[in-house]
């Protein structure tokens, strides 16, 4: 029977969403097939072996059950493939076959601990340091999308350091260029954290201010007049596309509450023809391949009103897993269910760095 190392939580403002997600995938993981062992993060960076109940793991319930909790770490030793455990002043090691990471947005989602993965032999679900960290990273994800010919928006990037020596000739700039409204977002987040939507000229200063209290690049984007639609791709070599799935924001945008707290819709499959569809799945494909990605990954297209033209809008290397997350749906939807998800996610792991 394997070993799989669910890692969750982590230094993120996605925290909280990977404790819900790691409940999920915890209890549906084929138990039969593979033993888990619960590694958490907290918000701190402190790591634990959790030995305790998964109802606990929401709202970090989890760390006030103090005699499930083991300080632990992956350890980088490529002979080892292990986690060390400290107990009273000793030091265990507990073998692991495959890490499973469910750590949303920085320090889990940007190739930090895939390298670390990478670094220390263990083979883990999805894709490797290089392309998690493209894929991340919304400005270094458009300039590659740009060079191969993959449409999307129109868009700016720039650092806090260059916007504050050139504040008011930059939001010129953006003005003319994407006109109004636009969307200005951190490089480097996900699940819509730190994003605002600009209508106005004397909203832009503050929106950049929120942006970069999450990281010191921003991206801007043009508005898009249309559906929003994704799809999930999984596999290595061969990769294959979901069903294409439709969102109905209930806020302005899909910001984080319209994603885990609002009443937004889903629509499985999208309120588009088949050809579209078609269209949708293949661009899936096309962008997982150019950016290298492997194992998962969920990419988010707009359909433009105005031409009915296919846009890229983001690559998620981790999406969400919760009960009511888009890629496990959309794959349910193309007949594999949630558990046959994860042990297919398990064995491309294993596939790809064996």
């Amino acid at each position: 029977m394997k070993k799989v190392a669910v890692i969750f939580g982590g230094v993120s403002s996605e925290h909280d969403v990977s404790l819900v997600s790691a409940k999920s995938i915890i209890e549906c993981i084929p138990k039969e097939r593979y033993e888990v062992i619960a590694l958490g993060i907290t918000k701190d960076g402190r790591w634990f072996k959790y030995s305790g109940k998964t109802e606990n793991l929401p709202n970090d319930k989890w760390l006030d059950d103090e005699k499930n909790l083991t300080p632990a770490i992956i350890s980088p030793d490529r002979g080892g493939k292990s986690i060390l455990l400290f107990n009273d002043n000793l030091v265990e090691k507990e073998r692991i076959d495959v890490a499973f990471p469910v750590l949303h947005g920085k320090n889990g989602e940007d190739g930090t601990i895939q390298g670390l993965f990478q670094l220390a032999g263990i083979p883990f679900v999805g894709c490797d340091m290089l392309s998690s960290a493209m894929c991340m990273d919304k400005a270094v994800t458009n300039a590659l999308a740009d060079s191969v010919g993959i449409l999307q928006a129109e868009w700016l990037g720039i650092k806090r350091n260059e916007y504050y020596l050139n504040t008011e000739g930059f939001n010129k700039k953006a003005i003319e260029l994407l006109g109004l409204p636009f969307f200005v977002k951190p490089a480097n987040t996900g699940s819509s954290v730190g994003i605002s939507k600009v209508s106005s000229k004397t909203q832009i200063k503050n929106a950049m201010q929120q942006a970069f209290e999450h990281d010191e690049k921003v991206v801007i984007e043009a508005n898009i007049e249309g559906k929003e639609v994704e799809c999930a791709v999984l596999g290595n070599d061969n990769p294959q596309a979901s069903v294409v799935g439709e969102i109905v924001p209930c806020n302005d945008f899909y910001d984080y509450d319209a994603k885990y707290i609002g009443d937004s819709q889903l629509h499985i499959p999208a309120r588009i023809d088949d050809s579209k569809a078609e269209e949708i799945r293949a661009a899936a494909l096309r962008v997982y391949s150019s950016l290298g990605c492997s194992g998962l990954s969920r990419i988010d297209f707009f359909i433009r009103n105005s031409d009915n033209a296919v846009l890229l809008n983001e690559v998620n290397t981790i999406p969400g897993f919760t009960s009511i997350s888009m890629y496990p749906k959309l794959f349910e939807a193309s007949g594999i269910s949630y558990s046959t998800l994860l042990d297919k996610l398990i064995t491309f792991a294993i596939e790809k760095w064996s």
